[in-house]
């Protein structure tokens, strides 16, 4: 046992509550499972007594995941077990909970469609509910959902809740979920680093018209290894898979602009493989068990140290071993600091110039000549901005001080291209600094470039500090 597993399943077999905090990668999946499986064979659960017991996750993908263990945990009992998730056919869904779903796995938004719209949907019974990643749950606008989730749900029940940070909202969350005090277990307070032990991290430093050339130079060299590589944006990842695979580097994509199918098969067929590489957004950061990842090379840095951490966590799990990479621009060197405050160590990591493949010029012919991967180069551009303005670290990440020049070229351009960027109010662009690179670029004079605007402000689209967009709740639902 772990030692979150060994602190956990034997008071939830009695049937505390638990408020539990521990380490993405520490086994806390099986500490929540074991008693909710146990306690339903126990009693003795059938069908038509309904859901006995109900795992609340933040993504589909986790939820797959754990259904997957559950379903393995439940090979030897009678009690049936079921999954519910956005993206998936709602009306199966209905007909299985209405024969009787025991276990029940779910993605906030649908189980609460469930809760309220699927007539003979039985959970009076309910013994059990468990909140994993609950502060991821509440990241990415749950908040409200989750509350009216409780307040359906019968209180008489155990609580487990879980949650890698302990945050204001998932306070509030605990407040209203735990009608008594629960027992609170947490196996990291007494531990030097934020990270767990066997991983080893470090960054690098270049500048930005380099980093796909050293990207691709990691990824050639480690083609044998497996690697998932972090970005920023569903709309980068998308052209950088399509790509590295156009110049045989064979890559996965993982991003919340897919179809659910097309996720799950892309999840399930890098967990089995024995070696590859993974292009995702944070979608794959969180809870998810990914068996023997060599490396996690963070292509663009994440929003806060916390994510940082999650996003590491996909290697060195459970005991084993891995390697983790940060990829900063000079101008990022700052976040190191928030990395240290959050007892995260890492070393500089250098990659000698001369031995950095220089394919830039292949790279423009092939943007500039294939129409679709132009298009793609394109999107990808103007969404890598985008994320960049919308970073909460502004000071750090501030998207003035970004050589839009040397961006382009590592997205194949020569000179920037022309695309309409949406920036919230709190990610503004500094108008003489644009104008400063649009004319560094080759865009013209002073006076014609207030026609054609490169960036394109409007109104608050993020919101206060928020991501761009939607693209934080589309594939969570």
């Amino acid at each position: 046992m772990t030692e979150i597993q060994a602190r956990t399943v034997p008071p939830a077999l009695t049937g505390k509550d638990i408020l539990g905090a521990a380490k993405t990668g520490s086994g806390k999946t099986l500490a929540f499972l074991i008693p909710a499986v146990e306690m339903l064979a126990k009693v003795g659960f059938k069908p038509r007594n309904g859901t006995g017991a109900i795992i609340i996750s933040p993504t589909r993908e986790l939820a797959l995941q754990i259904f997957g263990v559950a379903k393995e945990l439940c090979k030897y009992h009678h009690q049936t077990f079921g999954i519910v998730m956005g993206g998936a056919n709602r009306k199966a869904e209905a007909d299985k909970l209405v024969k009787g779903v025991n276990l029940l796995v779910a993605t906030p938004g649908r189980l609460l469609d469930h809760l309220q719209n699927t007539k003979g949907f039985v959970f009076r019974n309910l013994k059990t509910l468990i909140i994993d990643e609950a502060d991821r749950i509440l990241e990415i606008g749950f908040e409200e959902e989750m509350n009216q989730i409780v307040k359906l749900l019968p209180k008489e029940r155990q609580t487990m809740l879980f949650s890698a940070t302990q945050t204001t909202k998932v306070e509030d969350l605990a407040r209203v979920s735990f009608k008594n005090s629960p027992l609170y277990v947490n196996v990291d307070e007494k531990k030097d680093t934020a990270t767990v032990e066997g991983l080893e991290q470090g960054y690098v430093v270049c500048p930005s018209d380099i980093r796909f050339l050293l990207l691709f130079t990691f990824l050639k060299r480690n083609i044998g290894k497996k690697v998932i590589v972090f970005m920023s944006s569903c709309n980068s990842v998308k052209y950088h898979a399509e790509l590295l695979n156009y110049i045989d580097v064979p890559v996965l994509d993982l991003h919340g602009k897919q179809k659910q199918q097309k996720r799950t098969n892309t999840f399930f067929e890098f967990c089995n493989a024995e070696k590859g590489i993974l292009i995702c957004t944070d979608v794959a950061a969180r809870g998810l068990d990914i068996p023997a990842v060599d490396w996690i090379i963070q292509y663009d840095p994440p929003d806060d140290p916390r994510e940082y951490i999650h996003r590491v966590g996909r290697t060195a799990r459970a005991g084993s071993r891995g390697k983790a990479l940060l990829m900063l621009l000079p101008s990022e060197l700052g976040f190191l600091r928030y990395l240290k405050q959050a007892k995260v160590p890492l070393n500089e990591f250098q990659f000698p110039q001369n031995k950095i493949a220089n394919v830039q010029g292949q790279l423009e012919k092939l943007v500039e000549k294939n129409y679709y991967l132009n298009r793609s180069a394109k999107d990808g551009f103007r969404s890598y901005i985008q994320a960049y303005a919308s970073h909460s670290l502004k000071k750090i990440f501030d998207v003035n001080e970004l050589d839009l020049v040397k961006v382009a070229k590592a997205y194949g351009f020569t000179v920037p291209p022309k695309v309409n960027i949406t920036i919230g109010a709190s990610g503004r662009v500094d108008r003489k600094k644009r104008r400063n690179a649009l004319q560094q670029a080759g865009y013209g004079s002073k006076k014609s470039e207030g026609k054609e605007h490169f960036l394109k402000q409007r109104g608050s689209v993020a919101g206060a500090g928020g991501r761009v967009g939607n693209d934080q709740r589309q594939w969570s639902r």
